[in-house]
């Protein structure tokens, strides 16, 4: 019982870390495509 337990929690703690990291890396890709049309548009491109 206790094992099933202790599995049970540490896959969901990877499960949740994974998709932090997903979510974090995709607001970095956002803030770049942002940075870049900034650039666009100042540089007159």
């Amino acid at each position: 019982m206790t094992r099933k337990a202790i599995l049970t929690i540490v896959l969901g703690a990877l499960t949740i870390t994974t998709a932090a990291c997903n979510t974090v890396q995709g607001v970095g890709q956002d803030i770049e495509s942002v940075g870049r049309t900034g650039e666009e548009v100042i540089n007159g491109k």
